[in-house]
């Protein structure tokens, strides 16, 4: 189910608390958030950006990681340094269970809630979070890019009829609507834990609800559940 209403945002809170059904989305500029987010990584975490052959991608990976740590711990009511991450097959980031493991239970004892699900996506300096302790979520946020062929793109991946509506638009709108197509497939793709590549031609998720994410007129932005929000909330964050 696609919520086709766009939220607007607000600045975050300090202290965030996600009620039943609900799911929480951030949204970061990475070229604002502080350079010392890069300080909270751990060693797995600064080896990879220190493989990152271009400075300026190696820090605004490090900032996008560092404020998921900052906001993992306001969720949690933890330390960001002391969090640890696991990866499932298709690279999909998710609390290590030894990880804050007493803050963790802590919280689900005072929600009822049996985890914290999490996602992120950057675009050049785009980030967004999503949050829920109901469900699986996904994100996605895509900035404007040149010298790509959507409609071959569209046509392999969304489908022949995302790309021949794709091919009946102008070249702006085309590329607009693109963007909003493929991040809703992405979302959902990341809600489930898959890689990229499958087409959906093969089968749409089923039963997943996502929502479009206003992000300007020169990106894309979505998120989607395993069940449907019952209160979407999207934050701003200013560190």
């Amino acid at each position: 189910m696609l919520e086709t209403a766009l939220h607007g945002w607000t600045p975050g809170p300090l202290q965030p608390r996600l009620g039943d059904g609900a799911v929480h989305v951030w949204r970061a500029n990475l070229d604002e958030v502080a350079e010392d987010m890069g300080e909270l990584l751990d060693e797995q975490e600064r080896d990879r950006a220190g493989r990152m052959l271009h400075e300026h991608t190696r820090g605004r990976w490090s900032r996008s990681r560092g404020l998921l740590r900052v906001l993992l711990g306001r969720y949690l009511r933890c330390d960001p340094r002391s969090l640890e991450f696991v990866t499932g097959p298709h690279g999909k980031p998710e609390l290590a269970v030894e990880a804050g493991r007493h803050a963790a239970q802590a919280e689900r004892r005072r929600t009822g809630s049996p985890r914290l699900a999490f996602n992120l996506s950057h675009s050049n300096d785009a980030a967004l979070y999503a949050f829920s302790e109901s469900a699986a979520v996904g994100v996605d946020v895509e900035r404007a890019r040149s010298s790509r062929n959507e409609v071959a793109i569209a046509r392999r991946v969304l489908g022949s009829a995302e790309a021949e509506r794709l091919e009946a638009l102008d070249p702006q709108a085309r590329a607009r609507e693109f963007r909003r197509a493929w991040v809703r497939y992405e979302a959902e793709l990341k809600c489930l834990g898959e890689g990229i590549g499958r087409s959906v031609e093969s089968g749409r998720p089923r039963g997943l609800w996502t929502a479009e994410l206003e992000m300007g007129p020169d990106a894309a932005g979505a998120v989607a559940s395993e069940h449907p929000a019952r209160e979407l909330r999207c934050w701003e964050w200013r560190g």
